[in-house]
């Protein structure tokens, strides 16, 4: 009904459909993008759409595709190291990059405890998500378990500790810390340190890995007393930091497996009055933004997160589209030159 020439309510499929000259059904698959009508029938619908000013029905349409246009970005991490570290921050930025010429949208979930991966699973499993993209997963995670199980697509950013056959994108963070180290060897530091990542998490264990490749291919023994496991927060490699210097004040260098780590390490290391390079050299590891930004500038292994992203929500699309569920790439890291090493 109008008044006036002004409509009272929004169009309906059925006014479509007379407008059109065509049947409700033909305008529900016109809608919903089916290939199942003909190129006049479709042109008909679409004039139609546009005249009237036609917008599907959000729910409906969901129930005729059984698709919620979002996806979710799964964090395994407090809400305080989420939002304060920058490297989760590069991976939502570029995730919703990559979504900005879809009709896809973005939701962001942390799941702390075991109690909110089971609810996450549920939500998930529930069809409340198209997919799921889960990352800083630690090695006793249930989600990419649950969620495999029940058919939900998934990309893993990181591969997973199991080998489980599940899609993945992931930094080559071996050849990482392999690079890292080889790095001050080359510049003839004898006493090279580490700050590890978390042991339970598979970045954490990659890179430890690379750096301990690189010893033992230049004939040299991993020391114990020249690692200290850190948790990929600054404070955490200043506490590392300390440590190392308690423990081997005659270290010359040190490997920190993140740059907010470095940033704590650099820290530490002025207030314990070292200079750097000089003393100490530091690499870190991502290139995040702090590295150009702290004292000295930092060093670092660059993650090509900008390459990383797009395929990740490419996978996911692929499985969404029934594609291919257990793809996986592996993107290379190379070294930065700054003052730090």
């Amino acid at each position: 009904m109008t008044v006036s020439g002004t409509r009272t309510a929004a169009p309906t499929l059925d006014e479509v459909a007379l407008r059109a000259g065509v049947s409700r059904a033909t305008v529900s698959r016109v809608v919903n993008d089916s290939p199942r009508v003909s190129a006049e029938a479709r042109e008909a619908v679409q004039a139609a759409v546009a005249e009237l000013r036609y917008v599907p029905n959000r729910m409906a349409r969901s129930l005729v595709t059984r698709r919620t246009d979002t996806i979710a970005l799964v964090l395994s991490e407090p809400d305080t190291q989420v939002f304060s570290d920058p490297f989760f921050a590069s991976i939502v930025r570029g995730l919703s990059r990559a979504l900005a010429e879809t009709d896809l949208n973005l939701v962001l979930l942390t799941a702390r405890d075991a109690r909110e991966q089971e609810k996450i699973g549920r939500y998930a499993r529930r069809g409340h998500v198209d997919g799921v993209i889960l990352m800083s997963l630690h090695r006793e995670d249930q989600l990419p378990e649950v969620l495999a199980a029940a058919g939900v697509p998934l990309v893993l950013c990181g591969r997973p500790f199991d080998g489980r056959p599940v899609a993945y994108v992931d930094a080559d963070n071996v050849g990482g810390g392999r690079v890292a180290t080889e790095f001050l060897i080359a510049q003839g530091r004898r006493r090279i340190a580490t700050v590890t990542g978390p042991q339970d998490m598979i970045a954490g264990v990659d890179r430890f890995q690379g750096h301990r490749a690189a010893l033992e291919q230049a004939g040299r023994r991993l020391e114990p007393g020249l690692v200290a496991h850190g948790d990929f927060t600054e404070a955490g490699g200043a506490r590392a930091m300390a440590e190392l210097l308690d423990r081997e004040p005659g270290l010359d260098a040190v490997f920190v497996a993140s740059d907010p780590m470095a940033v704590g390490a650099l820290r530490t290391l002025q207030a314990a009055g070292r200079t750097v390079p000089g003393d100490v050299a530091v690499v870190g590891f991502d290139d995040a933004a702090v590295a150009q930004t702290c004292d000295p500038p930092l060093t670092t292994m660059a993650q090509p997160l900008d390459e990383m992203t797009p395929l990740m929500t490419e996978l996911l699309l692929q499985q969404i589209d029934g594609g291919p569920q257990a793809d996986s790439r592996v993107c290379a890291t190379h070294l930065v030159r700054r003052a730090s090493a």
